[in-house]
């Protein structure tokens, strides 16, 4: 279990390590590494999503390891409340960033012509927490759009007990 500290109150993940291997040992490095410390959700879409797990409150990238396998096949669906690899329109491009779906998002899932954003994980509690994220006003910053005018920065995140 991964408990998240923002700026916005807690929420703790529960990861499906049998499903998405890759994806969770992926994360659990960025976890353990502290690197989300000091991150920021940069991109907020009600009814949709939120991202983060990227980029610090100055909208800098923060650098990360190398791209991982996409297991979008892996039967996992971007339901609400399920976390998912952020990647680029290259299937294999996920490094660090992750989205929490607020809707069920089929439409991102696995399917014939479309690959899919791999599931990895979900809300355990806190989803009201998310749900606050995914409320605050959002606006232009730079090159990004969907940025919260109000910083939601994720203050730590660590494995606790489940």
């Amino acid at each position: 279990m991964i408990e998240f500290k923002t700026s916005k109150g807690t929420f703790k993940v529960q990861l499906f390590d049998k499903q998405a291997p890759v994806s969770v040992e992926n994360f659990l490095r960025y976890v353990d590494e502290g690197f989300f410390d000091g991150t920021v959700f940069h991109r907020v879409i009600a009814g949709f999503m939120v991202q983060g797990g990227g980029l610090t409150a100055d909208m800098k990238d923060k650098k990360g390891h190398e791209p991982i396998k996409n297991e979008a096949t892996n039967g996992l669906k971007n339901k609400r409340g399920t976390l998912a690899m952020a990647r680029t329109n290259e299937v294999n491009s996920a490094t660090s960033q992750f989205f929490i779906n607020l809707v069920d998002n089929d439409f991102l899932d696995n399917k014939p012509g479309n690959f899919g954003y791999a599931v990895f994980g979900r809300i355990e509690s806190g989803m009201e927490v998310v749900d606050a994220i995914a409320a605050v006003k959002t606006g232009n910053k730079g090159r990004y759009q969907d940025v919260p005018t109000e910083t939601v920065v994720i203050e730590s995140a660590r494995r606790v007990e489940a």
